[in-house]
């Protein structure tokens, strides 16, 4: 993970960035689905989720910034899928890759602080470098987990606005009182986060990052990319479910190199001896959207 100078972790913020410049801003999902197993010939079970985590570790090292395992797939297994992603994890921060632990926690206090404590602790059971947060409880309510992240260098992604529709409603909605009163639940939520980054000082990329799916528009959401401020975006939604590496510009205006592009199944359809490939695609192509108006 490294260390700072003056004896503490360096921060997520700063990994990140190395990460994606020197080798891609691409976040390759690792998603176990039931279908995918079976259709690799693979068993829902300990060793078809080690192998499958395996495969997608294997093809993006050395060529992504990061990868991205959906730990619900991987719980859905009980016991057994704890181990294969324990493995999956330590076999990716073996490869050089950071890994951010998909789990959307949020909860408020201890029980909050416990989440990240067991996702994030450099000594604990997972020590992913960062996880996904939900803050509808009240962004204050993950103040713990974030100083527990950043006690450890890792950083959290918060749920800003994301892509299922039923989260619209809610997302979209104006603040009626409060410091964000005026702004949409979810423009309040990237101004909070990139306050949070501003109050630690100088890093080329926050520790706290943002989720902003990448098949939304951010103007419907009331979101100016501006106001992103040095906060990581990750961004799901590329490949299978619409959103083209070529918008990236189009899509996340002043912010883009901030972006971390995100696709797993799209990934998946050349099978495992495929996977790889389309990697090293996905990489080329978010390079040169990148380059093309730089």
């Amino acid at each position: 993970m490294g260390t700072t100078r003056t004896g503490g972790p360096t921060p997520f913020g700063d990994r990140l960035a190395s990460a994606m410049r020197e080798r891609s801003p691409l976040c390759v999902g690792i998603d176990p689905h039931a279908a995918t197993l079976a259709a690799w010939g693979l068993g829902r079970d300990e060793q078809g989720l080690t192998a499958f985590g395996a495969t997608l570790v294997d093809a993006a090292a050395g060529l992504a910034a990061i990868v991205k395992p959906q730990v619900a797939f991987f719980e859905a297994a009980g016991v057994a899928g704890y181990r294969a992603l324990d493995a999956t994890i330590r076999r990716a921060r073996d490869a050089g890759l950071l890994v951010v632990a998909d789990v959307k926690r949020g909860d408020i206090g201890t029980t909050g602080d416990d989440y990240a404590l067991a996702w994030l602790d450099r000594d604990g059971p997972f020590a992913a470098d960062a996880m996904t947060v939900s803050p509808y409880l009240g962004y204050g309510s993950l103040a713990g987990t974030i100083d527990v992240a950043r006690r450890n260098g890792a950083g959290v992604f918060v749920l800003a606005a994301t892509s299922n529709p039923e989260a619209r409603v809610l997302q979209t909605a104006v603040l009626a009182e409060g410091p964000r009163t005026g702004r949409t639940v979810a423009a309040g939520i990237v101004v909070d986060v990139a306050d949070d980054n501003r109050s630690v000082g100088d890093q080329a990329l926050g520790d706290v990052g943002l989720v902003l799916g990448a098949t939304l528009h951010l103007a419907d959401f009331g979101i100016d990319a501006d106001a992103i401020g040095t906060a990581p975006v990750l961004a799901p939604g590329f490949g299978a479910q619409g959103a083209r590496i070529e918008d990236l510009r189009a899509l996340y205006g002043t912010r883009a190199e901030q972006v971390l592009v995100s696709e797993s199944r799209g990934l998946l359809a050349d099978g495992p001896d495929g996977v790889r490939a389309s990697v090293a695609d996905r990489a080329d192509r978010i390079r040169a959207a990148l380059g093309a108006a730089a």
